[in-house]
């Protein structure tokens, strides 16, 4: 696997646009009427107020609190970066706040302390109690973290839990219980090495040990060698409590005939020569970021028969902090916990490890690169398996009941387990996986448009990505200069930027056109024209020559005027059975709207080929298609010449014997609204519709802009799908990130 490039450009324009900074706060309650804001402020609130008086716990029932996590940093340890202060810490601390919300559905807020006291800081945390159902500490360098952590612990009611130190411990114990179970070892019996006395080790060397690892046998090292007893440079109550009784000294004579090694560390703490003196089978976990102790592939030259996991997701065994704290949280505050205690956090290590040892689904091996089996090479799950969000919590939600921290517990597991996967959100993993299979696909992709900056930044983005490689139809002169103006000056040399001026094909080009085009009125200067001048014509003809996988373009264009061009290379009309599909993500949800491109206004055959092709795009989304033929009546009534081809094209799939669920006609609230749905009870969907075959043209772009303006939906597409090659046609105010998205799906074939 290929580490991903990220620009500093790039980084920034991610924070800043489309406003700045991660996330934003949106009201779950009406706000609109009188009566809405009387019921939110006053008098209305007076009434929960009194009922949090009477009864503390009611704060559950009728606030935020029992969703709530307040993210804090005081910005001495980031990311590895050092002590750059609480106000640098702010944007990590807003994305631990969204990987929260996107991975457990957990509100997260984030809190930068501007202070070093850690008095002060357990003062402002304290007094911030009443407001959140757990507080994740980040960031914070040792041993201050130690002091806070504890006394928050011992003066708060709700989980305090220092992510630096536990979240790592948690994915380390976790991988090493499949390592040793691989390799035929038992943790009471293995001798461990951990190098890295800060928070991450200490911790990891804690829960080990509260798993059962013996004193003795675990040899903590620091930048100054072993920790012995008896030792006093460099010492602190922390490390004093891992002294070992030992003669060793230093990394190297420690390492010699131990099982396990754990980095956290620095890059290259860790030899070849160290490795080879392990004990058959061992267990290697560098995590030092953002490069190991050792790599996979200078550990693996020496032993071939190591287990190795880092902390990069470009190597097998990710030791990634995600896989724990938001399933943690979500147990916790799912029980209205008063702390996550060591039986909590080794459940969640020990479900993770069961987890990695089943059957690996489909889409986890697709966001993966590559089928997975649990063996030395897949020994933690990955962040994208679906199954983390309904596997992970109810383990420490047990666990906490088990050892008397709930204050509210779960009396029916599997109605909980099927509430959480009612939390996940299937659009994330749904584009993740597509990314993936972009991934593996590595397409030529042509961006017909290299003189906008937008379709530039997303070239260099599709190329930097490992997505494949970039094509730009450009003048190199110009497309330097934009890139320059952009912050990408050092990209030019990445892409491959061609037009009809240094073409060696462009004569093959024109003759090819001539030959479509002679009996449509159109002579070989006309040919010209179109194959020299327009970089759309010219585009269409790299793809059908095979000069590139697929084809980006439109964003300079209206999509009308981009198809009548694409046209002339390709059978993209309506009569050739090409269909336009959008995709509208919104609060979770994914609707399939077609046909927003092609079709103006269709008949009951042609609704019905545009349900086939939109079932198809579907399915490339790994969606099961559930089609509604929508109007403004619903089956029948009320009668009307405008809704009777919607009400005739579910006769013509009928014929056609399609292998989807569909109905109509019927409005979109029926479609759309299980309850409502209800009401027709003869309904052949099985759930609510994720494709709405529209009227006409006119309705779905209506339809799709006003999601996008009204509601702020994200809008992908229109997918143009029934061409013979892959061409997707982006709209005049698509930002990088849809033109990238619009990419991905040419590479995948969505279409």
């Amino acid at each position: 696997m290929t580490r991903m490039k990220i620009t500093p450009e790039e980084a920034l324009a991610y924070h800043l646009e489309p406003r700045p900074g991660k996330y934003e706060v949106i009201a779950s309650t009406p706000m609109a009427t009188q009566r809405d804001l009387s019921l939110a402020y006053s008098p209305g609130v007076a009434v929960p107020v009194q009922a949090i008086a009477d009864n503390p716990a009611a704060a559950y029932d009728y606030t935020v609190k029992g969703n709530m996590v307040a993210v804090i940093s005081n910005g001495t340890a980031i990311l590895g970066m050092g002590n750059l202060g609480a106000l640098a810490s702010k944007p990590v601390m807003e994305g631990k706040a969204v990987l929260f919300k996107r991975f457990a559905d957990v509100n997260a807020i984030d809190i930068e302390l501007d202070t070093e006291d850690p008095e002060e800081i357990i003062k402002a945390v304290s007094l911030m109690g009443p407001t959140f159902g757990g507080i994740n500490l980040e960031d914070i360098k040792a041993p201050e973290c130690f002091i806070i952590e504890q006394r928050l612990k011992e003066i708060m009611d709700i989980p305090v839990f220092h992510d630096d130190q536990h979240g790592t411990a948690v994915i380390c114990v976790a991988g090493l219980i499949n390592a040793l179970e691989i390799s035929g070892k038992k943790i009471d019996e293995v001798r461990i090495v951990l190098n890295g006395a800060g928070a991450a080790g200490i911790a990891c060397l804690e829960l080990m040990k509260a798993m059962g690892a013996t004193h003795d046998n675990c040899i903590m090292c620091d930048t100054k060698g072993v920790i012995y007893q008896g030792r006093t440079e460099g010492m602190n109550q922390w490390k004093s409590a891992h002294a070992a009784r030992t003669d060793l000294r230093t990394l190297d004579e420690a390492m010699v005939g131990a099982d396990v090694f754990l980095g956290v560390s620095a890059k290259g703490a860790v030899t070849q020569a160290m490795v080879a003196s392990m004990a058959d089978n061992p267990v290697i976990f560098a995590m030092a970021n953002p490069d190991p102790e050792i790599t996979p592939e200078e550990a693996h030259a020496v032993r071939a028969d190591a287990i190795v996991a880092t902390g990069r997701s470009d190597y097998p065994n990710q030791v990634n902090n995600v896989l724990g704290f938001p399933y943690l949280f979500r147990g916790a505050l799912d029980i209205h916990a008063r702390a996550i205690n060591d039986e909590m956090k080794i459940a969640c290590a020990r479900a993770l490890a069961a987890l990695a040892r089943e059957d690996v689904p489909d889409e986890v091996a697709m966001a993966y690169g590559r089928k997975l089996s649990f063996g030395r090479d897949y020994i933690i799950p990955t962040p994208f398996d679906p199954r983390l969000i309904y596997v992970i919590p109810p383990a420490v939600a047990k666990a906490g009941m088990d050892t008397g921290v709930a204050r509210r517990p779960i009396i029916d597991m599997k109605a909980y387990e099927h509430s959480l996967k009612a939390r996940m959100d299937p659009t994330a993993s749904i584009l993740q996986g597509i990314h993936a299979r972009a991934k593996q696909a590595q397409a030529r992709m042509i961006f017909a448009e290299g003189d906008d900056p937008r379709v530039l930044r997303a070239a260099v983005a599709y190329q930097r990505a490992g997505l494949g490689k970039a094509l730009v139809v450009g003048r190199e002169a110009d497309v330097k200069e934009k890139l320059e103006a952009a912050g990408l000056g050092d990209a030019v040399r990445e892409l491959d930027i061609v037009n009809a001026a240094n073409s060696r094909h462009l004569e093959a080009y024109k003759e090819f056109l001539y030959q479509r085009l002679q009996r449509d009125g159109f002579d070989r200067h006309d040919v010209h024209r179109l194959a020299g001048r327009d970089r759309h014509v010219f585009s269409a003809l790299m793809l059908q020559h095979g000069h590139g996988d697929a084809l980006i373009t439109g964003v300079t264009r209206k999509s009308a005027h981009v198809l009548s061009l694409i046209n002339h290379v390709f059978d993209a009309k309506a009569s050739d059975g090409a269909v336009g599909v959008t995709a509208l993500l919104h609060k979770g949800r994914i609707v399939l709207i077609a046909d927003t491109l092609v079709h103006e206004w269709p008949d009951e055959v042609d609704l019905a080929n545009i349900a086939v092709k939109a079932a198809g795009v579907a399915r490339n989304l790994g969606l099961e298609p559930r089609v509604a033929f929508v109007s403004f009546s619903t089956f029948g009534y009320p009668v009307s010449e405008r809704a009777t081809k919607m009400h005739a094209a579910p006769r013509v799939l009928d014929k056609m014997g399609v292998d989807f669920e569909y109905e109509g006609e019927m409005t979109v609230d029926v479609a759309l609204n299980a309850e409502v749905m209800a009401q027709y009870p003869f309904c052949r969907l099985s759930g609510p519709a994720n494709i709405l075959v529209v009227p006409a043209r006119h309705s779905a772009s209506i339809s799709v802009k006003l999601m996008q303006e009204m509601a702020g939906a994200t809008v992908i597409g229109p997918i143009l799908t029934g061409v013979k090659k892959p061409i997707q046609i982006c709209s005049t105010n698509s930002t990088v990130n849809d033109i990238l998205n619009m990419a991905v799906m040419a590479a995948c074939k969505v279409g």
